[in-house]
């Protein structure tokens, strides 16, 4: 069992920028896609960034694009998103979530919600204009 614990969640002015956290404890293997999701009031949860934690390959959702990186820590088990430029749009609530590594040969695999196993229990990003 695969225990996921976000942080970094908060309120911020449109521009500005948040780093999340996502610390894996538990039976944790070398090699899974990990990924970000969020889900915002009234709207269905949306991958928003990926990655193969082995070989590194990465995936976002086009509307995060140069404004979202990710990042690891594999000593610390822990992955990262820093989100800069952040808009209004981008708030909800952020889960980490992960699943077998082959989810990520594709982006469209490594973004889809439902191929997730493991989840934490989320954190929120408020951006306000």
């Amino acid at each position: 069992q695969v225990r996921l614990v976000e942080s970094g969640g908060g309120s911020v002015q449109a521009g500005g920028s948040l780093r999340l956290s996502c610390a894996a404890s538990g039976k944790t293997y070398s090699r899974y896609c990990v990924g970000w999701f969020r889900q915002a009031p009234g709207k269905e949860r949306e991958g928003v960034a990926a990655i193969d934690t082995g070989g590194g390959s990465t995936y976002y959702v086009d509307s995060v694009k140069g404004r979202f990186t990710l990042s690891q820590d594999k000593a610390k088990k822990t992955l990262y998103l820093q989100m800069n430029s952040l808009e209004p749009e981008d708030t909800a609530m952020y889960y980490c979530a992960a699943t077998f590594a082959g989810a990520c040969n594709l982006v469209l695999s490594a973004l889809r919600t439902s191929l997730y196993n493991y989840w934490g229990q989320g954190t929120q990003v408020t951006v306000s204009s």
